[in-house]
C-alpha cells in the first residue's frame, strides 16, 4: 500500500504537504482533488520518485511498477505502433536480449529470451499496441505513420497509449482527457475500468472522475484527506463536513468570547485570581477550529446582447473544409442545410477528425466557405472560443494589449489613460491582478489563457457564441463558472466540448458531425455514448472479419480447381428456408428471453434509482438539520453505486443480448 505519515513536502520555499497522512490500498482507483497551485502534481513527483519528502514518513511497495503519461511532446519518425510497443520497457529489454543472443549464438541464452519473451506478452504486444490506438481515435491507416506526422494533441493521445501500454501495479495519469474527444473518452472509461492496479488519476472533468474513481484524495492547506466514494459523493460528503465545521467553529468562538470575558473581568481580583488563571489553561488548551473560509471562487457573465438576429444564419448547400497549399481544397463537409436561431443551445457531437472544428471555424470566419450559401443575420456578433487558444491569442502581447487592440477594433473610444484604467478593471475580474496585465501571454498557463479568451469575448458582447474545447484548460471552479454563465447567457451558444456535465447543464439540442454531413442528433449524452459503442462495435466487427474473409478465399482457391466451378454448396427451396429461419428465430427468443427479462428489471431498478437520486437532490438544495442532511449524503453516495453496478449490468446484459442476435443472422 502507498503510506504518508506526517509528510512535508517543499517546492523551493513553499511548503505543499504540511504534516500530511493518508493510506491508499492496493487496487483501488483514487481521484486527486485540489485548486490549481495547491500541489497535486508535487504529490505526483513524489509517488513516481522525481522529489523525496522534506519531513515525515513515505513508502511503497519496492517491487511496484510504474507508468504515466510523458510530459513531452515526442519528437521521432518512429512508426506510431512501435512507438506504443516501446511503453512495455520490459518487453523492449528482452527482446534487445534476444538480439544478443542470436548475434553470440549462445543457444541456451535464445532459449531463455523466447521464453522470457513469451511470459512478457510478445506474442500479442502489437495487437494490444494497435487496440489502444484505435481505442483513442487512431484509424487502422494511422498505425504505421510516424509519429512525427501527426500534430500536438495527436501526440500526446500516443503518449497516453505508451503508458497504458506499459504493465503497472500503479498508474499515475495527470489530467489524461485534456486531448480526447468523447469516443475516445468514452473508451478510455472502460479501459480503466477493467485495470487491476493502483489507480491515481488529476483531472477536471467530474463525469470521468464518477465514471472511474472510487476514493477521492482531497488536497487543501496542505493537509491530504480521504473521501469514501467519487467526485460526486466527495462534494456532497465536502459540503456536510463545511457545514458542520462552521456550526462547530460558532460555538467555539462563543464558549471563548465567555471565557476572555471572565478572564478580563476578574484576573485582577485576589479571590478570583485561580478561577481566572484557571480559565486561561483552558483556554491556550483548546484546539483551536479553523473558519470556514468562503474562498473567492471564479465567477463570470456575459452581457445582454446589444440585439438578437432570428435567424442568426442559415446554411444551403454547403461545403466546408480547408485548402491546403500543396493539395488544393480539402473538403471535409458537404450538403450541409441548418439554420441556427436566436436563443438556441446546441451542443456539436462528433468524432475527432469528422470536421467539428472545420465546421465552427467556418462559422467564425476564420476559414472560408469551400461552396454554398451561408447567409448571417443583420446584427450578427460572434464570440469564438478557438480549441488552440493562440489561434486568437498573440503570444508575445500582454493581456492589456490584447485588450487595448479590441477596444479600439470595436470602436470603443475614450481617453487613453480613462481607457487603459477601465480595461485593467476589467481584467481584474476575470483574476488578472495589475503585475499580470503587463506580463506576455506566451508565459501563462493553459487556463489563463483561456479566462483571458473569454475575458475578450465578453468583452465584444456577442449574441453568438462558438465554443470549441472551451474547458481543456480549466479547473473544476472555472467550468462550473462557466456553465453558469452559459445559462444565463440570453443569446445563442454552439458548443464543442468533451466536458459531459458541461453538455448537459448548457445543451437542449444536438447536431451530429459525421461521415460528411451535419445533422440533428436525435437523443441526449446517453444515447450518443450507446451510438459511439456501436459504432465501434461496428468497426470491431469489420476489422475481425477482413483477414478471416481473406483466409477463406485463400483456403477456398488452394482447394478448388481453377478449371472447374464451385459447386460445392447445396440449394435450398423456398419453403424450406422459411421453415429454417422461423426455427433459428424460435431458437433465439428462447436464448434471449432470460438476458432480456434481466435487463428489463435492470432498467425498472435504474429508473427507480434515478427518481430516488432526482428527490434526494432536490431535498439537498433546502435547509436540513444536520442528522438529516448526514443521512441523505449517505443514502446519494450508495444510489450512485447501486446505479453504477446497475450501469455495468446493463451494459453486460445488452452486449450479450447482441453476440446472440449477431451470431443468429
Amino acid at each position: 500500500m502507498i503510506s504518508l505519515s506526517n509528510v512535508t513536502l517543499r517546492r523551493g520555499a513553499k511548503v505543499l504537504l504540511d504534516g500530511a497522512s493518508v493510506t491508499l490500498h492496493p487496487g483501488e482507483n483514487v481521484g486527486l482533488v485540489g485548486r490549481n497551485g495547491a500541489g497535486k502534481s508535487t504529490l505526483f513527483a513524489l509517488l513516481n520518485g522525481s522529489l523525496h519528502e522534506d519531513g515525515g514518513d513515505f513508502s511503497q511497495p519496492a517491487g511496484w511498477r510504474l507508468a504515466q503519461v510523458a510530459q513531452h511532446m515526442p519528437e521521432t519518425d518512429e512508426a506510431a505502433t512501435d512507438f506504443v510497443m516501446a511503453g512495455d520497457e520490459r518487453l523492449m529489454q528482452l527482446r534487445e536480449q534476444l538480439q544478443q543472443a542470436e548475434h553470440s549464438g549462445d543457444g541456451l541464452a535464445i532459449a531463455h529470451a523466447h521464453s522470457d519473451l513469451q511470459d512478457a506478452g510478445a506474442h500479442d504486444a502489437r495487437p494490444r499496441a494497435e487496440a489502444l490506438i484505435l481505442g483513442l481515435g487512431f484509424t487502422p491507416g494511422q498505425l504505421d505513420q510516424p509519429v512525427n506526422s501527426f500534430s500536438g494533441g495527436w501526440r500526446m493521445r500516443l503518449q497516453l497509449a505508451r503508458a497504458l501500454m506499459a504493465p503497472s501495479d500503479l498508474l499515475l495519469l495527470d489530467e489524461p482527457t485534456n486531448h480526447l474527444d468523447l469516443d475516445a473518452l468514452v473508451w478510455l472509461e472502460g479501459w480503466l475500468g477493467r485495470y487491476t492496479g493502483t489507480l491515481i488519476v488529476i483531472s477536471h472533468d467530474r463525469e470521468f472522475l464518477d465514471a472511474v474513481t472510487r476514493v477521492t484524495l482531497h488536497i487543501e492547506g496542505g493537509k491530504l484527506t480521504r473521501y469514501g466514494g467519487n467526485y460526486s459523493a466527495f462534494e456532497e460528503l465536502r459540503a456536510q463536513q463545511l457545514s458542520l465545521q462552521q456550526s462547530a467553529f460558532a460555538k467555539q468562538q462563543d464558549k471563548i468570547a465567555h471565557l476572555q470575558k471572565f478572564i478580563d473581568r476578574f484576573k485582577a481580583k485576589a479571590s478570583k485570581a485561580k478561577q481566572a488563571q484557571s480559565r486561561v489553561k483552558a483556554l491556550e488548551r483548546m484546539e483551536k477550529i479553523a473558519p470556514v473560509l468562503a474562498d473567492a471562487e471564479f465567477q463570470f457573465e456575459f452581457k445582454e446582447p446589444a440585439n438578437l438576429p432570428n435567424p442568426m444564419l442559415a446554411v444551403r448547400g454547403g461545403r466546408f473544409g480547408y485548402v491546403a497549399a500543396d493539395e488544393g481544397e480539402k473538403q471535409i463537409l458537404d450538403g450541409v442545410d441548418r439554420t441556427v436561431l436566436a436563443g438556441q443551445r446546441i451542443g456539436i457531437l462528433g468524432a475527432n477528425g469528422q470536421g467539428k472544428s472545420t465546421f465552427v471555424k467556418t462559422v467564425a470566419r476564420t476559414l472560408p466557405l469551400l461552396g454554398g450559401q451561408l447567409t448571417e443575420g443583420k446584427g450578427l456578433t460572434i464570440g469564438y472560443f478557438a480549441q488552440q487558444e493562440l489561434d486568437v491569442l498573440r503570444a508575445q502581447d500582454t493581456p492589456l494589449e490584447h485588450m487595448v487592440r479590441l477596444a479600439r477594433e470595436t470602436g470603443q473610444e475614450s481617453t487613453e489613460a480613462a481607457r487603459e484604467q477601465q480595461l485593467r478593471n476589467f481584467l481584474g475580474t476575470f483574476s488578472f491582478p495589475g503585475t499580470m496585465v503587463m506580463q506576455p501571454v506566451g508565459q501563462f498557463s493553459g487556463g489563463e489563457k483561456a479566462r483571458l479568451v473569454l475575458a475578450m469575448i465578453v468583452w465584444q458582447r456577442p449574441n453568438l457564441l462558438l465554443l470549441d474545447e472551451p474547458t481543456n484548460h480549466l479547473d473544476l471552479a472555472t467550468r462550473e463558472a462557466l456553465a453558469v454563465a452559459l445559462n444565463e447567457f440570453e443569446g445563442t451558444v454552439m458548443l464543442v466540448s468533451h466536458d459531459r456535465a458541461l453538455l448537459r447543464s448548457v445543451c437542449d439540442e444536438f447536431w451530429l458531425v459525421a461521415r460528411g454531413r451535419v445533422e440533428p442528433f436525435d437523443g441526449d449524452l446517453q444515447d450518443y455514448q450507446r451510438y459511439l459503442m456501436d459504432e465501434a462495435r461496428a468497426r470491431r466487427d469489420t476489422r475481425n472479419a477482413a483477414p478471416v474473409a481473406t483466409k477463406s478465399e485463400a483456403t477456398t482457391e488452394a482447394t478448388t480447381p481453377t478449371s472447374a466451378p464451385n459447386t460445392s454448396q447445396t440449394l435450398v427451396n423456398p419453403a424450406e428456408q422459411r421453415r429454417l429461419d422461423a426455427q433459428r428465430r424460435q431458437q433465439l427468443a428462447e436464448r434471449t428471453r432470460p438476458l432480456k427479462r434481466a435487463l428489463a428489471k435492470v432498467e425498472a431498478s435504474m429508473q427507480a434509482l434515478g427518481s430516488e437520486r432526482t428527490a434526494l437532490e432536490h431535498s439537498l438544495t433546502t435547509p436540513l438539520p444536520p442528522s438529516e442532511l448526514a443521512d441523505a449524503g449517505r443514502r446519494l453516495k450508495a444510489i450512485e453505486i447501486e446505479l453504477a453496478h446497475a450501469e455495468d449490468q446493463w451494459l453486460q446484459l445488452t452486449t450479450d443480448i447482441e453476440a446472440l442476435e449477431s451470431v443468429s443472422v
